[in-house]
């Protein structure tokens, strides 16, 4: 998993998604759909200024949010 201040939703092996802080033992919830997975991620992700990355089924990165520090901001 990216980086140390980061949340991720993955699936959990035995059915339903988990949202997970990198490098914790636990996890900070446990969802039946991706779609809540993700609201209840996006929600924990922008309370603590973190990245979030949303996998797939096979473990892959599909999508990521910033909610952090952003290293590489627009420019106006």
């Amino acid at each position: 998993m990216a980086k140390s201040k980061s949340h991720h939703v993955v699936p959990d092996p035995d059915g339903g998604w988990n949202v997970r802080r990198n490098g914790a033992d636990r996890i900070s919830g446990h969802f039946q759909t991706k779609i809540q997975a993700v609201d209840a991620a996006r929600e924990i992700s922008r309370n603590q200024g973190t990245e979030l990355f949303i996998h797939g089924k096979n473990g892959q990165i599909q999508a990521r949010d910033s909610h952090g520090n952003d290293p590489f901001p627009p420019k106006g």
